[in-house]
């Protein structure tokens, strides 16, 4: 026989020999550990696949690439023939394994580390010698650092080698376990006021899993012993999980492992796959973060995207019961009345225009909202109202109104009045800036349902964001529009006549009540003196609108200039030079039969809750109308205060009338973005209890009354003479 065909048999020969006298495993303290070849042999320039089996005593585990709250990696130094590659772990999905407070990720019973090791592309056939320094760190109750020195001895040979007898089925099930790559699933994450969300959306005709569990790739990323929450959205589902403190800041996509509890969807065989989600938004949260609830989104209330869109629907119609809101829809209403008897086509277009105003103002806050908080700006539905400047703006702009239906001065041609029947254009051009301004001093105003589905928000991609808030404006809207469509009621009213001039006049009280609110928003933004320069303002606002009303008919020149100049000088007057800073507003002296509030600082609650103090957070600011009512009604009663005091609850306030990048955090980690926000910490407790955002003193007493009375200190008896 010829050397040249003789030289394959005696390499597969010698390959033969050489896994007959394979060395048995290495039994250390805890661990057997040995190393597999999946073939006989390996083929010079292509990768063959090896495995380091690790079995563990009951009860022992070693760990993952990622160890979680503790713990090492497994590692292993080969040592190779020459010109041989060694890649790296292909690493099975790990498990949890909780220990006290802690949860590692790691492997328990036996397992099985795969890696390729690929001969040179001019490895010569015949036996070769493969070498690994393996060390682990395993543990139970307590943890012992292991290693051994593991030998295989391997072979290069032509042709494709056989699988070695027995090795199959072992090395398929360390494939079944290491992740797989999906196809045609679409994944992004955002990381919001110490939240991570990772969204998937899967191929058409996937379906979600209905149980998963995020490994990411990066140690000290997310809290591994916090819950995690899978929340179905649309075809696809949210993974929300709490961020590890502080936050890691290079962070540009997510990746890691989705272990479900049974079989991925469209991957039969197998639990586990492969992410790599780009990080789309970034909001980071506070240096002391608030514990968060288990899901972004409160539960029951917004978990969904059509949950989210019912009860934002049903919070824009409450809307329109605001008491910042009735002014402007009173003034639409009473041009509604004045066209009741005319043309009804113009009466259904006038109600068509409003709604399109409010939709869009929506559309455009959210859109702005949005934009700032990618830019990295900590924003909250209503955030204009935080400004000194625009509350000021919106005060002239009321106070304007008012006099204007005071009949003291009247628009003109460049902007007809909302009562204005000089044109079906000026009609138009009024509704939609009707619907324009109802928006912008209706976004404070948080009603009923309203938060929950703002607060779904915070994690989502803009077109389901902008989707929520179209909805909330469409809400909104339709009572309008309704009765423009349907205005059967308004015909039965009289005729327009003299009793409509008296009915204008009445529908500026409104409108300057609020701009008695406003100057009380602006007070406690930016002090006593800015209300007085506000209200210097207004009054020569009034004097130019005097003028320029008193000398309608008057085609003077001067009657322009000096009304303008004098307006000019009232905004300019009233402009306000500077905000109180965050925190100042709250510090405020309580009177006789009021809450005692101290203010909010994520350092103060971080030092109540470790001592073991209940405490009641109330998130609120002077422009939130629901949240002052609330304070009325339902916080300052006797019977709330003596429940603080009876069961040593601390009540901090978190005052949000200026913009407060903590207190935006805050309201992110617990899933809101909008006022009002009641957050009660009991003692032991992983997460706050939220209450309703109208509240009643019942329901503060009652879940105060959950708590045991504190212990009262012994008093020494007297001593008997």
């Amino acid at each position: 026989m010829s050397p040249t065909r003789l030289l394959p048999r005696l390499a597969a020969a010698a390959a033969f020999l050489a896994f007959a006298a394979q060395a048995a495993p290495v039994r250390t303290e805890r661990v057997e550990a040995e190393l597999h070849a999946e073939k006989a042999a390996a083929v010079a320039g292509k990768p063959a696949t090896v495995g380091l089996r690790l079995k563990h005593d009951e009860h022992w585990h070693t760990y993952w690439k990622n160890p979680g709250d503790s713990g090492l990696p497994t590692k292993i130094k080969w040592t190779l023939p020459e010109g041989w590659t060694a890649g790296a772990f292909q690493w099975p999905h790990p498990e949890r394994l909780p220990f006290g407070p802690l949860v590692n990720y790691g492997y328990s019973g036996e397992t099985m580390l795969l890696a390729e090791l690929t001969p040179p592309a001019n490895a010569k056939p015949g036996p070769v010698t493969i070498t690994g320094d393996a060390d682990w760190l395993v543990c139970s109750d307590v943890c012992i650092p292991e290693k051994a020195s593991l030998r295989l001895e391997f072979a290069v040979a032509e042709g494709d080698p056989a699988p070695r007898s027995g090795e199959t089925a072992r090395f398929a099930k360390a494939r079944a376990s290491v992740p797989a790559r999906t196809e045609g699933w679409k994944a992004e994450s955002t990381m919001a006021g110490g939240l991570l969300t990772v969204r998937f959306v899967p191929p058409e005709g996937a379906v979600a899993p209905g149980k998963a569990f995020f490994f990411p790739d990066r140690e000290s990323f997310i809290e591994p012993a916090a819950p995690q929450s899978l929340t179905r959205d649309g075809g696809g589902f949210r993974l929300a999980v709490k961020l590890a403190q502080p936050e890691l800041k290079d962070i540009g996509t997510v990746a890691g492992v989705i272990v479900t509890e049974g079989a991925w969807p469209d991957l039969p065989g197998r639990k586990a796959v492969e992410i790599a989600a780009p990080l789309v938004a970034s909001f980071p949260a506070p240096a002391a973060a608030l514990p968060v609830p288990d899901a972004p989104a409160p539960a029951g209330s917004g978990g969904s995207l059509a949950a989210a869109l019912a009860f934002a629907f049903l919070g824009g119609i409450l809307l329109n019961l605001m008491p910042c809101v009735f002014p402007v829809l009173g003034i639409k209403v009473m041009g509604f009345v004045r066209h009741a008897h005319g043309d009804s086509r113009a009466l259904w277009m006038q109600g068509v225009v409003f709604s399109a105003g409010v939709l869009v103002s929506f559309l455009v806050l959210a859109g702005l909202l949005l934009a700032l908080r990618a830019g990295g700006a900590q924003l909250g539905w209503g955030f204009q109202l935080q400004s000194p400047a625009f509350v000021t703006l919106l005060a002239a702009l009321f106070f304007l109104m008012a006099l204007n239906l005071f009949g003291v001065f009247e628009w003109g041609g460049f902007a007809q009045s909302m009562t204005s029947n000089v044109s079906a254009q000026g009609r138009y051009a009024d509704a939609f800036l009707a619907g324009v301004l109802a928006t912008l001093v209706a976004t404070p105003c948080t009603a009923p349902f309203m938060g929950a589905a703002v607060g779904f928000t915070l994690a989502q991609p803009a077109a389901i964001s902008l989707a929520v808030f179209a909805m909330l404006g469409v809400g909104m809207a339709l009572p309008v529009l309704a009765l423009s469509l349907f205005p059967g009621a308004l015909k039965r009213l009289p005729r327009p006549g003299p009793w409509m001039e008296t009915f204008k006049q009445v529908m500026a009280f409104p409108l300057f009540a609020t701009v008695v609110w406003l100057a009380w928003v602006l007070g406690a933004q930016a002090g006593n003196d800015a209300v007085m320069m506000l209200l210097a303002g207004l009054l020569l606002l009034a004097l130019a609108a005097w003028i320029y009303g008193r000398w309608a008919h008057s085609e003077s020149l001067l009657r322009f200039v000096f009304a303008g100049a004098i307006a000019a000088a009232g905004l300019w007057l009233a402009w306000p030079h500077g905000a109180l800073a965050p925190g100042t507003a709250q510090a405020s002296v309580p009177r006789a039969g009021e809450v005692p509030w101290q203010a909010w600082s994520p350092e103060k609650l971080a030092e109540l809750r470790a001592a073991g103090t209940p405490v009641f957070v109330d998130f609120t600011a002077a422009w939130c109308v629901t949240c002052q009512v609330n304070k009325r009604v339902a916080l300052n009663r006797e019977e709330v205060v003596k429940a603080f005091a009876d069961r040593g609850v601390v009540p901090l306030k978190a005052d949000w009338t200026n913009h407060d990048p903590r207190i935006t955090a805050a309201l992110a980690e617990l899933g809101r973005n909008a006022l009002p926000v009641y957050a009660f910490y009991a003692p032991g407790a992983a997460q706050p209890k939220l209450l309703p955002e109208v509240l009643t003193a019942s329901i503060v007493v009652d879940e105060l009354s959950r708590l045991p009375a504190p212990k009262q200190a012994a008093v020494p008896a007297t001593p008997k003479n």
